[in-house]
């Protein structure tokens, strides 16, 4: 779903130019298209994304600018893969860009209000909060590359 939002809200960008892949820590969903009742919530409200899962790798730290998680999980995998401090400092939780959030540090007790919930096989209503959580840190992200 991030990445839904994310490209639809820069598919018009020229600079900087966003390029958005998504991908998993964990290898069962390999292969597969997103998730229907996620599709169906994003292409709602407007946005348009296919892809196929595939699982984070130690290399897209070297093929990518900025790596966003959406839970402590996925963080920890993903920090595990770093070699280096410069991959490390590519890593942020997506809601560190929530302007009502940014000054969370992940390592304090208050991680969790980064998180965004998987809302996996639940109601539509809570595909729509995650929709809203995630468009709200999205739209701080892109102020904050607006602003480099």
């Amino acid at each position: 779903m991030a990445a839904a939002v994310l490209a639809g809200k820069t598919a018009d960008w020229k600079a900087p130019r966003i390029e958005v892949h998504s991908s998993g820590t964990g290898s069962w969903h390999i292969g597969q298209g997103p998730h229907p009742s996620s599709q169906k919530i994003w292409e709602a409200a407007g946005y348009k994304y296919s892809h196929v899962a595939k699982q984070f790798r130690a290399n897209d730290f070297f093929l990518h600018d900025l790596i966003l998680v959406m839970d402590s999980s996925n963080y920890h995998n993903v920090i595990s893969l770093a070699e280096s401090e410069e991959y490390r400092s590519k890593v942020f939780y997506l809601r560190n860009f929530d302007p009502i959030l940014k000054n969370i540090d992940p390592s304090s007790e208050d991680f969790f209000k980064l998180e965004v919930p998987d809302p996996y096989n639940q109601s539509d209503e809570a595909y729509e909060a995650t929709l809203a959580m995630v468009e709200h840190a999205v739209d701080g992200l892109l102020q904050a590359l607006k602003n480099l």
